[in-house]
């Protein structure tokens, strides 16, 4: 087939939450479309939760390839479904369809599983030339002549980060100058978190770009883009050198943009990081404290205990970086009384903002396999694995508590009191969050009753009393 326009699509977020405000694209397709771009096709990226697709461009394309992870995979397999009957081959990738790829494929055509930096132009030569074999394509999944599911062998890690180029975001319909610009300088994390699907997808071995190869994405960034940046990495600092290095060559060359990153709580034990991020501009750290309860946090195999915590969030503040703190509620060790005080913790030691989120069992990861074989799945609905939804059952409180004092938790710290603080300090900034906090949790818990009826007709749990605002 001829093959001259292919759309790539970032299916929307199923709900609104507190980073709804802020929407920040998945690199993936932003990289996959300028990869096949300077192949010489005519290529544009939709990313649904910036602007709505111009759908008379995407079914007029010859291919449509669309990325997905579990909470907008429902979305995603709708637009797959409309596509395909108009006769235009889907292909279909990102986290969910990698570890299930035939549900995907009733969808769509072809599954790219895992990174696609080299697996999906493979597949695009093929389909136009009919070469290479479908059957070498590492990384692929697709049904064969008898309508069984083929997964080929999975694609080895893309050890040369510097062979991909620098995301071309002139690319992405409708995208703004004003949008924060996302930046990925590394692959991979080297710890192992249980909920956590990111090695999975990318392995353990921490990848990373060289630094010279960063700073040529950063002087680009600078010159296109005067809004924040934000370093997509999982984790920002796993290696400190190289971290530190970078840090200063941003310094040196006069870099000078604000920026943010997610990191874990040991950057607290590196000054001298520390110092350099700050110095480079760094205005706010994503950190995953996740918990308060010592026993959640070895549940989670996190590797960091409250006293580092506490210490992490005093030695970044100290360095004028402010915090966004991320939680998870619903481990087997919590109790509603976790959550109360998860909120007062983040309250006393002067957290700036934060996400609390429902523990979610991902497809891929060792908590998903443990609650589907113990039979705690409450249900597959993918668009509510958002982490702001509970799916499964909790050990020591019914979902109907985990779900609505996990709101209650963020209407306790997005208080009026918070609001009237930043207020009074002319932080106008925090004073739009804290009013959006209160609106996002307030639409949450009226929409609460309606979700949670519905999952206790499926436990024959009694219908839950309209819960009150916090």
């Amino acid at each position: 087939m001829k093959i001259k326009r292919i759309s790539f699509i970032e299916a929307k977020s199923p709900g609104a939450h507190i980073f709804s405000k802020f929407p920040i694209p998945r690199l993936g397709a932003v990289l996959l479309s300028t990869i096949l771009k300077d192949r010489g096709y005519e290529v544009k990226a939709f990313i649904e939760d910036i602007a709505p697709p111009d759908w008379s461009y995407i079914e007029n394309s010859d291919v449509v390839c669309i990325s997905t992870i579990t909470s907008t995979s429902l979305r995603a397999y709708t637009i797959a479904d409309r596509l395909r009957e108009k006769g235009i081959p889907v292909v279909i990738g990102g986290a969910h369809p990698s570890f299930l790829p035939e549900e995907a494929l009733e969808h769509a055509d072809y599954v790219v599983r895992g990174e696609g930096d080299l697996t999906l132009p493979e597949l695009i030569e093929y389909l136009e030339k009919g070469t290479p074999e479908i059957s070498s394509i590492n990384g692929l999944s697709y049904r064969n002549s008898n309508g069984s599911v083929v997964n080929n062998p999975p694609r080895p890690l893309l050890e040369d980060l510097d062979m991909l180029p620098i995301p071309d975001f002139g690319l992405v319909h409708n995208w703004q100058a004003s949008n924060i610009y996302p930046i990925s300088t590394s692959r991979g994390c080297p710890f192992n978190c249980t909920f956590c699907s990111v090695i999975r997808m990318f392995g353990r071995r921490y990848r990373t770009r060289s630094v010279e190869a960063v700073l040529e994405e950063l002087r680009h960034v600078n010159s296109v883009s005067k809004a924040s940046k934000f370093f997509v990495d999982d984790n920002f600092a796993a290696n400190k050198k190289r971290t530190k290095e970078l840090l200063r060559a941003m310094i040196a060359e006069g870099i000078n943009f604000k920026w943010s990153a997610q990191v874990r709580t040991d950057v607290a034990k590196d000054k001298e990081l520390l110092r350099l991020m700050a110095d480079s501009h760094c205005e706010v750290v994503y950190i995953g404290f996740e918990s308060v309860n010592p026993k959640t946090l070895e549940t989670f195999n996190k590797r960091q205990n409250l006293d580092e915590i506490i210490d992490c969030i005093r030695a970044v503040k100290e360095h004028g970086i402010e915090i966004h703190g991320m939680f998870v509620f619903g481990a087997d060790t919590d109790t509603a009384d976790t959550l109360k005080e998860t909120a007062d913790f983040a309250i006393k030691h002067g957290i700036d903002t934060v996400q609390f989120m429902m523990l979610t069992p991902l497809p891929g990861t060792p908590f998903f396999h443990e609650m589907k074989e113990s039979g705690r799945l409450l249900h597959t609905d993918w668009s509510k694995y958002d982490a702001h939804h509970v799916v499964y059952k909790p050990l020591l409180m019914d979902p109907q508590t985990l779900h609505i004092e996990s709101l209650k938790a963020m209407g306790r710290f997005y208080s009026w009191k918070y609001i009237f603080r930043h207020l009074a300090n002319f932080d106008f900034f925090h004073v739009l969050i804290g009013l959006y906090g209160k609106k996002a949790v307030k639409r949450a818990l009226n929409e609460a009753i309606d979700y949670l009826s519905s999952i206790n007709t499926l436990m024959d749990f009694p219908t839950p009393k309209r819960p009150t605002n916090p």
